[in-house]
């Protein structure tokens, strides 16, 4: 149920700092998408208190888990709930707020709104109704899992959570086997297990992986090997609790050898021009078309 008519506040702007009251500067109207933090309350950023504390509502995945962050730092902003579940119900409430000249602030549960919380809709149609839509940045389960996991970060997807029937999760593993560089999933801990076998199967046992859980809690702990090891090490233990991120390393690229491009070289110039021979097998390798131009010229002349 919506209450289309939240009562009002008794206006107060303020947040506490380790006992040391503060009042918020003015908003402008608009959508704030807020971060907040994926665990250690302390992590929360100056600007997102000042934000949350300014705000004329707070719209929330579960107004019970956002009033302990609130009442951590003295906020009473007004808090309504706003999810997968409510949002066609709670979207034209926030959007009328807007409207108004309202100051609106978004949170999820924990972390950055949107990266696989909701949020995606209501940003789409703030935009279209033509008000503003302002990042507060700040904590993400995915980037801080990456910082810690010891895997290539200079080339990474994020795929979110893999679907819980295992044909369509099959399916969306050989989408993944598809992506180069460091692959990004979430997890939840009834699921890790299943998960790191299905995923073993379809890339590979042993493709490298760690499993990052409870970051930024006291329990914080990254656990690296195989799929296989990993799948094991699960298997064998109390099913873990708090939030997950899987990190998949790269897929191992094959070696290529002088011989392979030679004989690739050689099968394109049967039916192609030098300079096409040498563009087809470049793209195909990933190597220098200059340099395999040349190659090709020799290989060409030789027979």
């Amino acid at each position: 149920m919506i209450n289309r008519s939240l009562p009002d506040r008794e206006i107060n702007t303020r947040y506490s700092i380790d006992g040391q009251s503060f009042q918020a500067p003015t908003l402008v109207p608009g959508l704030y998408v807020v971060a907040t933090p994926i665990g250690n309350l302390a992590d929360i950023t100056l600007r997102a208190l000042q934000t949350l504390a300014a705000a004329n509502v707070v719209a929330c995945e579960d107004t019970r888990n956002s009033r302990v962050l609130m009442d951590r730092y003295g906020i009473s902003t007004q808090l309504m709930a706003y999810h997968d579940h409510n949002g066609p119900q709670a979207r034209p409430i926030i959007l009328e707020k807007l409207a108004e000249g309202e100051a609106v602030a978004l949170i999820s549960d924990a972390g950055t709104p949107l990266i696989a919380d909701p949020g995606y809709k209501l940003v789409v149609a703030a935009r279209e109704a033509g008000n503003s839509v302002v990042s507060i940045p700040g904590p993400s389960a995915v980037v801080a899992a990456l910082s810690i996991a010891g895997h290539p970060t200079d080339h990474f997807s994020f795929a979110g959570f893999l679907p819980s029937k295992s044909k369509a999760r099959a399916d969306a593993i050989a989408d993944l086997a598809k992506l180069p560089g460091t692959v990004c999933l979430y997890e939840a801990p009834s699921r890790l297990t299943n998960t790191l076998e299905a995923l073993a199967d379809g890339l590979g046992p042993e493709r490298q992986a760690s499993v990052c859980r409870e970051i930024t809690k006291r329990f914080e702990t990254v656990q690296s090997g195989t799929l296989t090891k990993l799948s094991q090490h699960y298997s064998e233990t109390e099913e873990p609790r708090g939030e997950i991120v899987i990190i998949l390393g790269p897929a191992e690229q094959a070696t290529t050898t002088q011989d392979d491009v030679d004989e690739a070289l050689r099968t394109a110039l049967k039916t192609e021009r030098v300079k096409d021979a040498a563009g087809l097998v470049a793209e195909a390798y990933g190597l220098s078309r200059r340099d395999l131009y040349q190659r090709a010229l020799e290989l060409s002349k030789d027979g």
